[in-house]
């Protein structure tokens, strides 16, 4: 037998109150708390479902926040997560996109998320620009860029301290005697892999350090394989470095898979300092340097910020937010005498 759903007037039945009063507390309205208690009732004692795609008609709202990353790797899954945690507690979903590093994906995807008449966008941009968003969006919903600003659009930005914390990195590996410092850094047109290179380079020039062009390796953000043939390269050079710091989790992965295969012993022969992969760093004797980025606060501040905006609080608009990486130091550096 098949089961008719229920509907707002079985739950004016069921409760006594008006459709106006069952409507307004299902479009997201306040009604007395009594009245919220009944409906509620109401609602599980009847399997009432709400159509969301009805109720988006009525209130120009979804409910729903798109999330587009360039993949789906442990950075971006973190901050999903955290950000989903808040969101759902507001009665907000998540939905999530990645464009797999795809400069027209990317577009693609901003596009379909966009007419899915999401509430609110996250964006993690990187061919993404200003002009690209003006072709698109003909409303006004709030759009945040984390991780990396979109040029040439005025919107609320939520990053991390990647010039700051990369300069203490190396400059921790300069006062620890070392004079030749490799770095292995992500795509050259990506913000964070600018902004690490550009602590890199600042670090040296502040200490009178000259700099080996040959010691700085551009690689993939988003594979271990890059990570591991970069080390390769910096290891097999005539002169190679006594240290190494490592921009990118999945880079330090295959960086250090590519100590372990040749054997190298840290830091007796290689000082290295890595970027958010905590778990190789327990697994990596002695324990691997680091920096971390705060993932999840950064996931916070976002689902925070978004709630903000959807309740049409614009004050501090555009926000740009940068948290504070933290740089871990352990055993994995050695000092030299100069």
């Amino acid at each position: 037998m098949i089961k008719i759903p229920a509907t707002i007037k079985d739950i004016a039945r069921y409760t006594g109150l008006s459709i106006a009063t069952i409507s307004k507390y299902l479009n997201g309205g306040h009604v007395l708390e009594k009245n919220r208690i009944l409906i509620e009732e109401a609602i599980k004692a009847l399997d009432f479902e709400v159509n969301e795609i009805a109720r988006g008609l009525r209130t120009n709202k979804t409910m729903a926040v798109g999330v587009l990353i360039p993949v789906f790797e442990q950075f971006f899954s973190t901050i999903i997560s955290s950000l989903e945690t808040i969101l759902l507690e507001t009665g907000y979903s998540v939905v999530v996109c990645d464009y797999k590093d795809d400069e027209k994906l990317e577009k693609e995807r901003f596009d379909f998320l966009y007419k899915k008449r999401v509430d609110a966008l996250v964006v993690v941009p990187t061919s993404l620009k200003g002009s690209d968003i003006r072709k698109i969006v003909k409303r006004d919903i709030p759009i945040i860029a984390i991780d990396r600003p979109i040029p040439d659009y005025d919107c609320d930005t939520i990053v991390v301290n990647n010039f700051e914390v990369s300069y203490k990195a190396v400059e921790k590996l300069i006062t620890m005697g070392h004079r030749k410092i490799g770095i292995i850094c992500g795509p050259q047109n990506i913000y964070t892999a600018k902004e690490r290179l550009r602590g890199y380079i600042e670090a040296h020039k502040d200490y009178n350090v000259e700099i080996d062009e040959g010691y700085i390796k551009f690689s993939d953000y988003h594979s271990m394989e890059s990570g591991f043939k970069k080390m390769i390269e910096l290891l097999e050079k005539d002169s190679p470095p006594t240290a190494v710091f490592i921009t990118n989790y999945d880079m330090t992965v295959g960086s250090v898979i590519a100590l372990n295969e040749k054997d190298v012993k840290i830091p007796e022969e290689l000082s290295v300092i890595g970027f958010d992969s905590i778990e190789i760093a327990r697994m990596v004797k002695p324990p691997l340097s680091l920096v971390l980025q705060p993932t999840e606060e950064i996931g916070k501040v976002a689902a925070e910020l978004i709630l903000k905006r959807l309740k049409g609080d614009k004050s501090d608009f555009p926000l740009f937010k940068k948290l504070d990486a933290q740089l871990l130091i352990k055993k994995s550096i050695k000092e030299i005498k100069c």
